[in-house]
């Protein structure tokens, strides 16, 4: 009996957790600047949080996103950038 050599690789998507919608407490949110996108779509690849939306263009949605910042850091086309959240 050989072991199976498929790759699972656990998903979780954005969603209500005990305490709300989990983007409320994140200080710097990512903005998108479209002129800038290539869409080569790695902010939707990397986010860690499954923020990233893929329509047509990348979209964030900003009730889960934390602000972590990956999205911005592997934007090879710099089309992303840390704005500070503003109450």
């Amino acid at each position: 009996m050989g072991l199976s050599k498929e790759l699972v690789l656990p998903i979780s998507k954005p969603s209500r957790g005990a305490s709300g919608k989990t983007g409320t407490w994140r200080v710097f949110k990512p903005v998108i600047d479209l002129q800038k996108c290539v869409k080569c779509w790695q902010c939707w690849l990397l986010c860690p949080e499954e923020t990233i939306l893929a329509d047509d263009v990348p979209t964030v949605d900003y009730d889960y996103c934390k602000g972590c910042g990956v999205c911005a850091k592997i934007c090879p086309a710099k089309a992303i950038t840390m704005v500070e959240e503003r109450e």
